[in-house]
């Protein structure tokens, strides 16, 4: 099943996004042909990173949590939400 995992940082904190950066590609990477996609979303002139888009495929979506919540992003407190959910893949 796929998950969309959305995740918003807090204000402010860019700087530790870039400083985890490499760590959370690595634990992106981790999950080889689990990952369906991910990337940064982007402040309203598509310049800054201000959060995350991550479609994984799991089982269950206790496996999403799990993934999300040891993401290194998560790990240093980037993160002021982060929502799970269900998603379906329509088009194309």
């Amino acid at each position: 099943m796929l998950f969309a995992i959305f995740c918003t940082d807090k204000e402010d904190y860019l700087d530790v996004r870039m400083d985890n950066r490499p760590a959370h590609v690595e634990h992106l990477k981790s999950l080889g042909d689990k990952l369906v996609f991910a990337g940064p979303t982007l402040d309203s002139v598509g310049e800054t990173m201000n959060g995350s888009l991550i479609v994984v495929d799991f089982d269950h979506l206790e496996q999403a949590q799990d993934f999300a919540s040891n993401d290194p992003y998560a790990q240093a407190k980037l993160f002021e939400s982060v929502i799970i959910r269900p998603w379906k893949k329509v088009l194309p």
